[in-house]
């Protein structure tokens, strides 16, 4: 009796969560479903049952398919680059250095930045005669170009603009998985005559593959979602050069009110997002764990920040006889 009375508590106090889960996501990922095999109601003229018509719009839609090229396009130029410099970040302002907290707080400030903000901050960068740039480069006399009217620099600009405002907020996972990992590893590795990169490679960076792959993902995700910055920026000019797939949908659906339309667009969107969140929880957190598990045997999930020797196992093998190691003194007979 008492089992099934705590099962009802535990089902009461998921309750309040699965019905803001039901009614916000679920249904109208559902709906739009539903929606995307009828056509758009006009007037008096109802919605009617069309099947796949809908898709076979889109399939012959070219703007679909330079919106949708774009998107990749900007995802494989914003989420490696923001990475590597919130990687790179987050390495400078873990050591001990003066005025670390300052060089946190400015690197992590873009972030907090709203992203309508951030565009207009950048707009006043790429305005041609008048921008930040263009009268820099009119020092050396240069007028420099139209980064916003020009179909092979508008969508890099943007680029850019996303890159400035995520990488600070990627740099706060990784600063928070560097504070995580003992000291006691890198002294045993230089100990162990290894060098920073050989330290980085092969102890410092397995550690933090389940960091880099949580931040790769919401980094895709931010890659289909944000288009704050192509509303203000570009509005996807010139010429669809910088339209990305959620401004299309967004024009689609309120600029020319094609609801249906913009519904078999967005069924493609959440297909793209939930094969990313399929990738990442049944094939590479299954991987990450794996590896850890290969790598650090008889240890699920702790890695080398027990035994820092663990880690030296796979720098410069098995520490010397005698060697003051910073948690135990390795002796001949452990070393055998």
């Amino acid at each position: 009796m008492s089992r099934s009375l705590n099962a009802l508590y535990g089902w009461l106090l998921l309750l309040p969560a699965i019905v803001l889960l039901a009614a916000f996501t679920h249904y109208p990922a559902l709906a739009t479903l539903w929606h995307s095999f009828f056509s758009t109601p006009k007037g008096a003229r109802p919605a009617r049952f069309v099947g796949l018509e809908n898709y076979a719009v889109m399939r012959d839609d070219p703007v679909f398919w330079q919106s949708l090229w774009n998107n990749l396009w900007f995802a494989l130029g914003t989420i490696p680059t923001s990475i590597g410099i919130a990687l790179v970040m987050a390495l400078w302002v873990n050591r001990n250095l003066a005025g670390r907290g300052f060089l946190r707080m400015a690197y992590f400030t873009p972030t907090v930045l709203p992203m309508v903000a951030v565009a207009n901050i950048w707009l006043f960068f790429y305005t041609p005669q008048y921008g930040l740039i263009a009268q820099v480069m009119g020092w050396f006399g240069s007028p420099g170009p139209n980064w916003l009217g020009n179909r092979d620099t508008a969508l890099p600009a943007l680029m850019l603009v996303t890159v400035w405002k995520e990488a600070g907020f990627f740099m706060i996972f990784y600063l928070a998985a560097l504070q995580t990992v003992s000291p006691s590893l890198r002294e045993a590795a230089m100990l162990e005559g290894a060098s920073r990169w050989q330290y980085f490679r092969r102890i410092l960076w397995p550690l933090l593959m389940p960091t880099t792959l949580f931040v790769l993902i919401n980094a895709l995700i931010n890659a289909f979602r944000l288009v704050d910055h192509v509303v203000v920026m570009t509005r996807g000019g010139p010429d669809n050069a910088s339209t990305l797939l959620l401004y299309y949908i967004y024009q689609v659906g309120f600029s020319f009110w094609d609801t249906a339309y913009a519904a078999t667009l967005t069924v493609v969107l959440l297909v793209v997002l939930a094969l990313t969140a399929l990738i990442k929880f049944r094939w590479l957190d299954r991987r990450t764990i794996n590896e850890r598990q290969a790598r650090y045997p008889g240890r699920v999930g702790a890695g080398p920040s027990v035994d820092p020797a663990a880690g030296l196992r796979h720098v410069g093998g098995v520490p010397p006889a005698g060697l003051r190691h910073p948690l135990r003194t390795v002796r001949p007979a452990d070393a055998g």
